[in-house]
């Protein structure tokens, strides 16, 4: 994988770089953390510079968000009411629920979306939700490209710092991701109890 990266990078610059992290927020498993701080390291043996990383790697990221901000829109509430109608019986799942979530993302789908770009995975399928909760296109925009910017600028100049020893980086940044992985599944089991709890109280109620 990591092999086939820096071949594209190296091929065709800032649009392959451009195109690789497009398709990394698209399809998550692929590293932006290898993409990053590869380039980074490009810019201080060719051509490439840090600001054209930066610029190119951002537009790949905002585009990559907008088609998942538009599978959102596709996955709006009518259609997981629709879904719910038929397999919440299975899924312990009502409308209520649904409005629930959406009423949440209205009120803190701002913060979450900007500060979910520094999360591993969840940077990238956070567009999915405000896509569904029909979040102001021009504000997701705004959002996700002052995170994106960020993240991509901090990887960057660390791995321009570091220069041949980018690896490096990512490993540390492997690190920080098996520990955000960790927290997240520790919420999501803390959710989800609290979730059935809550809905055994309002059966007995």
């Amino acid at each position: 994988m990591e092999a086939w990266i820096q071949g594209i990078m190296e091929q065709f610059g800032y649009i392959g770089v451009a195109f690789l992290i497009m398709i990394e927020n698209v399809f998550p498993p692929i590293p932006s953390e290898v993409i990053l701080t590869f380039g980074g390291f490009m810019t201080t043996g060719t051509s490439l510079n840090i600001l054209g990383m930066i610029i190119a790697s951002t537009i790949g990221a905002v585009i990559g968000a907008v088609i998942l901000y538009g599978i959102g829109l596709l996955l709006d509430v009518a259609r997981l009411e629709k879904i719910v109608d038929r397999w919440g019986h299975i899924l312990r799942l009502t409308r209520k629920d649904i409005h629930k979530a959406d009423r949440w993302f209205d009120k803190h789908g701002v913060w979450t979306v900007f500060f979910c770009r520094f999360i591993p995975l969840i940077r990238s399928l956070i567009s999915i939700p405000a896509g569904m909760s029909n979040m102001n296109f021009g504000l997701f925009i705004t959002l996700t490209t002052i995170g994106t910017l960020i993240w991509n600028t901090i990887l960057i100049y660390l791995g321009a710092a570091v220069g041949s020893q980018w690896e490096v980086i990512v490993h540390y940044m492997d690190i920080y991701s098996h520990i955000a992985y960790a927290v997240i599944a520790i919420a999501a089991i803390a959710f989800i109890i609290w979730f059935f709890k809550r809905k055994k109280t309002e059966k007995t109620n």
